[in-house]
């Protein structure tokens, strides 16, 4: 074995004991790409300032916090309890009514905000004391809002296919559209498996509630303001007639305006979004400049092609190289977040992606969906430890229960898209006139 492989080897070993001692992701790839820059490829500090500013210098990522601060303002103010409500006379008359609701409730929400963390807190405080007073299985009931959340980063706008795009240099506009039908098919097949369960099982859930087509009308009234929020932002960005960041501005000003039309904008709840833009834009961003820095010190001492061309020498073919990928995210999906995947693996991954001939945009949607399902497995899926910090009268198992049914769909879906790739690429195709 070679010198240059044992320290490499050697690094992600010093990586994977800061990670176990609790040190912070970001911070622990940053130390281990310093000690690699300095005694592995033996680079001057400085390269650390050029290798961040041409990871950051990216106009692409001016569009997250803009769209982090939309999510922010429609979450913090509770606006969404008028969504549900909304939603759920259109949906209250199916089995697991309820249910449904917040499935599309979340796929409307994720249009308007992306994070999978801010739809399971926000649902779950809007949604599970009315499943609970209309008596449905608290599992049921906390696993579906939890599994729901799984659509915010896959429907656009998706910071996760934001920061993805900016990163590898892809379309964003091609990325978001890529996101669109998979979502709307993930919120099918959520439906379709929640009414499923019901049917086998209706314990599960309440007798369906019928509501009359004035109760329906007016609905529609109540929901039209946020319709007018997504087709405004989504519609600007895929007719062409603004750039992502110039759609986030938008989607910004109509959040402050849908809540300030609702009468719950106050100014401690701006201030509150306006903090909570800055640090989930100044941690994953961060994170996204120590990842880069440790790409590139791998890349200068040659690991990552050597890597690249042994997988591929190996011509296992793109579909099992895919089924590897998809248990090396089961695996570290329960212990890392979708974000920290993305960072810590594509350095590695993405030349290996290239270099099988696999479309980049139709990976970034895989990966999304691949990543995110890690949010609601065992032991530590992040959706599952914000649904029991919002309903903590109820044990983690409860809420585990409850989810797991729920990555059948998503496996459906993933499974779909590897079989019909056009799925995916079929409206980027469209906007772009390729």
């Amino acid at each position: 074995m070679g010198a240059d492989i044992i320290f490499a080897i050697g690094l992600l070993v010093g990586l994977l004991f800061l990670l176990l001692i609790g040190l912070e992701i970001a911070w622990s790839v940053g130390v281990i790409a310093l000690i690699g820059l300095v005694f592995f490829v033996d680079q001057p500090i400085d390269q650390i300032a050029y290798t961040m500013w041409d990871s950051l210098n990216s106009f692409a990522l001016t569009a997250m916090p803009l769209f982090i601060l939309m999510g922010s303002v429609l979450g913090n103010t509770g606006v969404n309890e008028k969504l549900f409500s909304a939603v759920n006379k259109w949906t209250g008359h199916l089995s697991g009514g309820l249910v449904i609701s917040v499935i599309c409730g979340n796929a409307v929400f994720a249009a308007m905000s992306g994070s999978a963390m801010a739809a399971t807190a926000t649902f779950g405080k809007i949604a599970y004391p009315a499943m609970e007073k209309r008596g449905y299985s608290p599992s049921f009931a906390l696993g579906s809002i939890a599994s729901g959340s799984v659509l915010a980063p896959l429907i656009p706008p998706s910071i996760l296919l934001i920061l993805y795009g900016a990163w590898q240099g892809l379309s964003i506009v091609d990325l978001l559209a890529a996101g669109l039908v998979p979502g709307i098919m993930l919120t099918m097949l959520l439906i379709l498996t929640a009414i499923v369960m019901v049917k086998i099982n209706p314990s599960l859930a309440p007798p369906p509630v019928k509501y009359t087509w004035a109760e329906r009308g007016k609905a529609l009234i109540e929901i039209s303001p946020f319709a007018v929020v997504i087709f405004g932002v989504l519609g600007a960005i895929f007719g062409g007639l603004m750039t992502p960041t110039e759609a986030g501005g938008l989607g910004a000003l109509l959040s402050i305006l849908l809540t300030l039309y609702y009468r719950q904008l106050t100014f401690k709840i701006l201030q509150q979004s306006l903090l909570d833009t800055v640090r989930v834009t100044a941690f994953s961003l961060f994170i996204m400049a120590m990842a880069t820095l440790i790409s590139h010190v791998f890349n200068s001492a040659g690991i990552i092609p050597m890597l690249k061309n042994y997988v591929l020498a190996l011509q296992l073919g793109k579909y099992t190289i895919l089924v590897g990928f998809f248990v090396m995210y089961l695996i570290m999906g329960m212990f890392f977040d979708s974000w920290s995947m993305l960072f810590l693996t594509f350095p590695f991954v993405m030349p290996i992606i290239i270099g099988a001939g696999i479309n980049p945009i139709w990976w970034g949607v895989i990966y999304v969906m691949a990543a995110e399902q890690s949010t609601i497995t065992p032991p530590f899926g992040l959706v599952l430890f914000v649904m029991k910090t919002v309903v903590p009268e109820h044990s983690m198992a409860t809420v585990v229960k409850g989810a797991l049914p729920y990555l059948i769909p998503i496996y459906v879906n993933i499974i779909l898209l590897i079989i019909f790739p056009q799925l995916v690429l079929w409206l980027p195709a469209l906007i772009s006139g390729k």
